[in-house]
């Protein structure tokens, strides 16, 4: 039986992880490669296959007892499932159709959720060499390549002009309705989990997510962005849950410190 630790006990390790995940990315990313499309109609691409490949394996080896579910895993019904105290919940390469579209926001993500909760989670970007890091009671960090890691805190919204973060891929009608129902704004639009990050380091302000999303896309930036002191919840304000029966996410707003309701602006049904 593998000792049960804290979960900043296997931030480490997870990072080097994704690191390496990231690296078996690049090599994909850079000699070219081909685009199958899942039954969902999402792109799918070796670079996935190959960084679950390898997470999969080494969290294996990391923890024996501990499930893991991935986005390119087979799924798991929710009977089993639903005995689960502790999982890793991985998304291999968040951000495929900026992968294929060669922007670079794309991200490696693994998250250990304990009781429903995010309770560790690695953001890593292949492309930059960049990582958010955070685990409970550990607080959050980014690092920048193989520079000194450093703290991160969400900023608090003092009333002047936000800066709002739009999905490069799947922004809509609604959340244009909800940047219009804030009022003056700026936006920044960013790809992948980096949305949740750029929140969680202070350099902007919400991101409303008023879409779909599966709970492999959330688990790890949701993660950073709380022990950066900021929120992730849905449009009636309760933080986001995991390993629910049905693994696709409800609308959220992702938002930094302070009591600002970002709720508030979120387009209601007519």
């Amino acid at each position: 039986m593998t000792q049960v630790k804290k979960p900043c006990d296997y931030l480490e390790d997870v990072f080097h992880i994704a690191v390496d995940a990231g690296r078996r990315i690049l090599d994909i990313y850079e000699r070219g490669f081909e685009v199958e499309e899942k039954a969902d109609h999402t792109p799918l691409t070796e670079a996935d296959r190959a960084s679950h490949e390898l997470i999969s394996a080494r969290l294996k080896a990391l923890t024996p007892d501990v499930p893991i579910l991935s986005e390119e895993s087979a799924r798991v019904d929710y009977a089993p499932r639903s005995s689960w105290t502790r999982f890793w919940l991985v998304d291999p390469l968040d951000g495929t159709k900026e992968f294929v579209s060669r922007n670079g926001e794309f991200t490696v993500n693994i998250a250990l959720i304990e009781g429903n909760r995010p309770v560790l989670g690695v953001v890593y970007v292949p492309v930059t060499a960049n990582a958010y890091l955070a685990c409970q009671g550990g607080g959050a960090y980014k690092q920048l390549g193989a520079r000194e890691r450093k703290p991160i805190k969400a900023r608090p919204f003092h009333g002047d002009k936000p800066i709002v973060v739009a999905s490069r891929s799947h922004a809509g009608a609604e959340t244009t309705a909800f940047l219009e129902a804030v009022g003056r704004h700026d936006v920044v639009s960013m790809g992948s989990a980096l949305k949740f990050c750029l929140v969680a380091e202070g350099t902007a302000d919400v991101y409303p997510r008023l879409g779909p999303t599966m709970e492999w896309d959330t688990a790890a930036a949701q993660c950073v962005v709380e022990e950066a002191g900021g929120r992730v919840v849905d449009t009636q304000g309760a933080p986001l849950t995991y390993n629910k029966r049905e693994l696709r996410n409800s609308w959220f707003v992702v938002s930094g410190a302070g009591e600002h309701d970002w709720t508030q602006y979120v387009p209601r049904p007519k």
